[in-house]
C-alpha cells in the first residue's frame, strides 16, 4: 500500500524528533491538540483537569515516541495514551463508572439498524452559533455511559473510522459498530424533545 504524504510527512517527522530534533514534536502533534483535549474533556468534566490530560497525555508520547511502531497511525497512538491516562486519573480517584457489556452480546452478528438520524452534519452554519444548541449537545454527550461517550467522540467528532477507533480503545470493531449505534439513539432520545421545543419544524439533531 502507498504511504500517504501525511503519512509519510509525520514518519519523516518522527525519525527527526528522535534523531535530536526536540522542537518538531510541537508540529507534529498540532493537528490532534484539539481531539486529545476533547476526549480528555470528556472524561474529566472540568477544564483544567482536561488540560492536564491532555499535557500529560502529549508528554507520555514524547517520551515513549521510539516505541511507536508506523504500522499504526500516530493520531489512533496518541488518541489511546490519552485514553489511558484519564480512565487512570478516574480510578486514582475511584470515580470510574464503567458500564458492564456482554461483549459477546455485542458481537452477535445480528441485523444492526441504523440510528434513525440524518448526516450529523448537515447542519444550517446558523444552528452551529446558537449557544444554547451546543451547550445542550455537550450535556447530552457527557452524560452518556463512558464506553458509548469515548466511541461516540472517536467516530463522530474526530471522526476516525471503525478500525482507527477499534485501535485506539483496543475493542473489536463490531464492538465500535454497536456503541456508536447506541450512543446515537441515546443522544436522539435524549435531546429530540429539547430541540422540537426549541424549534417545531427541525426534525434532525444539528452537530457543534
Amino acid at each position: 500500500m502507498t504511504e500517504t504524504l501525511e503519512t509519510r510527512d509525520e514518519a519523516q517527522m518522527i525519525v527527526s524528533i528522535l534523531a535530536g530534533e526536540t522542537q518538531v514534536y510541537y508540529e507534529l502533534i498540532r493537528p490532534y491538540e484539539r481531539g486529545v483535549y476533547i476526549m480528555a474533556l470528556s472524561y474529566m468534566k472540568n477544564e483544567a483537569d482536561a488540560e492536564d490530560v491532555a499535557q500529560e497525555a502529549f508528554l507520555k508520547a514524547f517520551h515513549h515516541l521510539a516505541s511507536f511502531r508506523s504500522q499504526a497511525k500516530f493520531s489512533t497512538w496518541l488518541v489511546g495514551i490519552a485514553l489511558n491516562e484519564a480512565r487512570s486519573r478516574l480510578r486514582h480517584e475511584g470515580s470510574i463508572r464503567m458500564e458492564s457489556i456482554d461483549e459477546t452480546a455485542e458481537e452477535g452478528g445480528g441485523h444492526i439498524s441504523p440510528a434513525i438520524l440524518r448526516d450529523w452534519r448537515e447542519v444550517p452554519s446558523e444552528a452551529l452559533e446558537r449557544k444554547e444548541v451546543r451547550e445542550l449537545l455537550q450535556k447530552a454527550i457527557a452524560s452518556l455511559p463512558d464506553i458509548y461517550r469515548e466511541v461516540f467522540i472517536l467516530r463522530d467528532v474526530e471522526e476516525l473510522n471503525n478500525v482507527e477507533t477499534a485501535a485506539a480503545l483496543s475493542i473489536t470493531v463490531g464492538n465500535v459498530k454497536v456503541r456508536l449505534h447506541r450512543a446515537r439513539l441515546m443522544l436522539q432520545k435524549q435531546l429530540t424533545p429539547l430541540l422540537r421545543n426549541m424549534n417545531p419544524k427541525r426534525r434532525w439533531i444539528p452537530w457543534f
